[in-house]
């Protein structure tokens, strides 16, 4: 029997390395994209055709040539925030409902639930963890519980589900002594729950490995990015999900023996939004530069991220968890204009070097840098690797040879055009 193929792409660093974008790109190889994990709280941006779109839930293959799209168990998703953006996406020509499958096992997110992420973040204060407030941590601790309402629930006595749920969050926020008013919020929700009823909502993880049965191909699509995982990354400062490949393994049922290629995503530099270590990030003038020419500001919040140099001791480590077969770098662009490009090669904890990547980046943490000439050349018009300048050639080797792992593709601009894969 031929099997299909898995590939699993996702996000080596933070989180917003421009997963979005290179999805689209590789959509056209696959039958199948599917999102195995994550919420509303991630926006995947892609732009092309003079168009900019800002996905939170659907997948970012949803744009090309009539594929088949899942939004696998591993998800969280906000009904109201899913109707929103389907519709968006229907009122710009995009028609979902015979391409959108969505998982009746992914977890809903309640009202109340967004309620109780803002009690518990006002409960830790200085400690906060900088959440996006969507709700998505108490969506994925009621699910560990067992107290989860799933998408299924809503096909069979949604409304008494429903109540008991919201009745069990309001006794929390009670104890909790936390004012609140869903009342808009809800009315707004339960209409996205009869939205939600108008697709396909089915059980993925047969549907995913009957794909595989007929020989075709699926690409997962992660959300995040592994220093962000909850078992692997900057702890407590992670999401709630785990943003590694075996997450898509969970997050869709698929057997990791399926799994071939692991795409990991990483920018030329660093970023991270919301509070956590940062080990190589820069205070100065120049983060402030890297921030305003890569336009660093979230997709769904809004927020600053805060920018550093890249970092080769994270990145590592980051390959080794997900077993990634090949890199796409992204937002070289960014650094066109630059004297001097830093990389962070080893750390020095507490006075001893090191290299592999420590429990705790919290304190004691100094980068140790190695300089490398900058190629002071705008290269978003390019279209060949054949074009770039010997600098930019040489930090490519340079990345590859410390990260032991072939960059494939190079991105110099937010369009889908503006893409190079090297041979």
């Amino acid at each position: 029997m031929n099997q299909g193929k898995v590939d699993v792409l996702l996000g080596l660093q933070w989180g917003d390395e421009g997963k979005g974008k290179v999805v689209d790109v590789l959509t056209p190889q696959y039958d199948v994209v599917a999102r195995f994990q994550g919420g509303p709280n991630a926006g995947h941006t892609l732009e092309f055709e003079g168009q900019k779109y800002v996905l939170r839930s659907i997948p970012s293959g949803i744009f090309q040539g009539g594929k088949v799209n899942i939004i696998g168990n591993g998800v969280v998703l906000a009904p109201d925030l899913f109707m929103d953006e389907a519709m968006a996406l229907e009122a710009s020509g995009h028609s979902l409902k015979e391409r959108l499958h969505i998982s009746k096992k992914a977890h809903l997110i309640m009202p109340t639930h967004r309620v109780l992420d803002a009690a518990y973040e006002a409960q830790k204060g200085k400690n906060k963890v900088g959440t996006t407030g969507k709700g998505i941590g108490p969506t994925y601790t009621d699910k560990v519980s067992r107290n989860g309402l799933r998408v299924g629930d809503i096909l069979d006595h949604f409304e008494e589900k429903y109540a008991a749920h919201k009745a069990r969050h309001e006794a929390i926020l009670k104890s909790l002594n936390f004012d609140y008013n869903i009342d808009e919020v809800e009315q707004k929700w339960l209409k996205g729950i009869d939205y939600l009823r108008q697709f396909h909502l089915v059980d993925s993880e047969h549907e995913i490995n009957q794909v595989l049965r007929a020989g075709k191909s699926i690409l997962c699509e992660g959300a995040q990015g592994t220093m962000l995982d909850v078992d692997f990354g900057s702890y407590p400062f992670v999401t709630s999900s785990n943003t590694i490949c075996a997450g898509a393994c969970t997050g869709l049922g698929i057997g990791p023996n399926k799994i071939g290629e692991v795409y990991g995503i990483m920018k030329a530099y660093c970023t991270r939004v919301g509070a956590g270590p940062f080990p190589t990030e820069l205070f100065d003038e120049t983060g402030k530069l890297i921030r305003d020419l890569g336009h660093e500001y979230g997709a769904v919040t809004g927020r600053e991220r805060r920018c550093g140099w890249i970092d080769l001791v994270a990145l590592r480590y980051s390959i080794m968890v997900n077993g990634v077969t090949q890199l796409i770098m992204m937002k070289s662009d960014v650094l066109d204009g630059f004297d001097t490009i830093k990389a962070c090669t080893a750390y020095k904890v507490n006075g001893v070097e090191t290299r592999d990547f420590p429990y705790d980046i919290e304190q004691g943490i100094e980068p140790i840098y190695e300089e490398l000439p900058g190629w002071k050349t705008d290269m978003t018009h390019f279209t060949t690797e054949e074009q770039f300048p010997k600098q930019f050639t040489d930090y490519i080797q340079f990345l590859e040879k410390e990260l032991e792992t072939p960059i494939k593709i190079i991105s110099i601009g937010p369009d889908r055009a503006q893409t190079i894969v090297r041979k």
